[in-house]
């Protein structure tokens, strides 16, 4: 697609991020990876990231954005708050406000450093959990913002936006990253590597959507 260009993908080392990050090696020229240390209720999401990358032989950047932690207390970063999805409307307990807002802000200020002219994220608006800040409207705003701010020409690419879980699992398997994806990322929220604790809203997520492309969907 832009063999010839370089990208910039936000990357946690879960499984929607590291299947972009695949997208992202067979898209473009060059990729590094960016990973935000908001002070993650599990350290081991920034060790799994510093590994898939590493492996990968992707640059990496971890930049620190530990003043989000004191600003946005949640049950990502609180061992203290109880993880639950949202009820009677409200946003689940693992929603951290202003997140993507303000990882996608840094990541054009670190792309326009490197040269970079495309940002990668892996927010989806099918199973997006009721996340304000993974809308497919949102994304757009702010790509229209971080170029008026930065006089730049940045593209924000959403390769998952439209994608379920069991989609996003056939694109892992397209990209020849299925195996990978499915024993080297952490996605659960109770900082178990690889299928999780099972329990969790995240893990019973990433299972529903494995054992949906397993039967056949998402292909």
């Amino acid at each position: 697609m832009l063999k010839d260009e370089k990208a910039i993908v936000v990357f946690s080392g879960g499984q929607d991020s590291t299947t972009c990050l695949f997208w992202a090696l067979k898209n473009f020229k060059e990729v590094e990876a960016v990973t935000f240390n908001y002070n993650q209720r599990h350290s081991l999401e920034i060790e799994c990231a510093k590994n898939i990358t590493n492996e990968l032989g992707v640059k990496h950047h971890i930049l620190d954005m530990e003043l989000l932690n004191q600003l946005a207390p949640n049950a990502l970063t609180r061992s203290d708050i109880e993880v639950k999805d949202g009820e009677d409307g409200e946003l689940p307990s693992t929603f951290v406000p202003g997140r993507n807002l303000l990882f996608l802000t840094f990541a054009g200020v670190l792309a326009q450093q490197v040269g970079a002219k495309h940002l990668i994220t892996g927010v989806c608006e099918t199973d997006f959990s009721g996340y304000p800040d993974c809308r497919d409207i949102f994304i757009k705003s702010l790509n229209v913002t971080l170029n008026l701010s930065m006089d730049a020409q940045f593209v924000i690419h959403t390769p998952l936006m439209w994608l379920n879980k069991a989609e996003t699992w056939g694109l892992a398997d397209e990209l020849g990253a299925f195996q990978y994806v499915r024993e080297k990322t952490l996605t659960c929220y109770n900082g178990v590597i690889a299928d999780g604790c099972g329990e969790c809203p995240a893990c019973v997520l990433r299972r529903n959507g494995l054992e949906e492309f397993l039967n056949g969907g998402g292909r």
